[in-house]
């Protein structure tokens, strides 16, 4: 991968003076660069990484729900994919090998907005052989960010 593009991926909002010193390019060959990567879609969007635990009233419930489908004649898994990935409460969509087909990574404000989503928009299509959902209860780490801390132990060791 290129430099520039590995840069930006740990942090997008590296500056263009910072990246010239780190490339050894110049300003204008980077800015050259950046453009015809969103251009081509290789970068597609720059975003924050949030520990919405940090967040009050920012916690919804996530749920990984692995889905099996029955791929279509003639495009496969992708017609499928693209339904169930183009409902708004669906944040992530993965082809996978294995046991099931698709991973998804739902987002809702409660668990019960989760369960609606799984009974009255993915298992009614005809597609769907079965999914088992995941709810997410912590994350310790997100796009290579650690978002927890451990905390030091302030408990005085016991001696006798």
């Amino acid at each position: 991968m290129d430099e520039i593009l590995e840069i930006l991926e740990n942090n997008a909002r590296v500056s263009l003076e910072d990246l010239e010193k780190l490339t050894g390019k110049s300003k204008k060959e980077i800015e050259k660069a950046i453009k015809d990567y969103e251009k081509k879609g290789i970068i597609v969007k720059y975003k924050a990484v949030i520990n919405k635990e940090k967040i009050k009233n920012g916690n919804g419930v996530i749920a990984l729900i692995e889905v099996r489908i029955t791929p279509q004649k003639d495009v496969g898994f992708d017609a499928v994919a693209e339904r169930i990935y183009k409902f708004p409460e669906v944040k992530s969509c993965y082809l996978l090998s294995g046991t099931y087909d698709l991973l998804l990574t739902v987002e809702g404000k409660d668990i019960h907005t989760v369960a609606s989503f799984v009974s009255e928009k993915l298992a009614p299509l005809s597609s769907i052989k079965g999914a088992v959902t995941h709810f997410m209860l912590k994350k310790y780490k997100e796009d290579g960010v650690i978002l927890t801390k451990r905390e030091k132990n302030e408990r005085l060791a016991i001696t006798y």
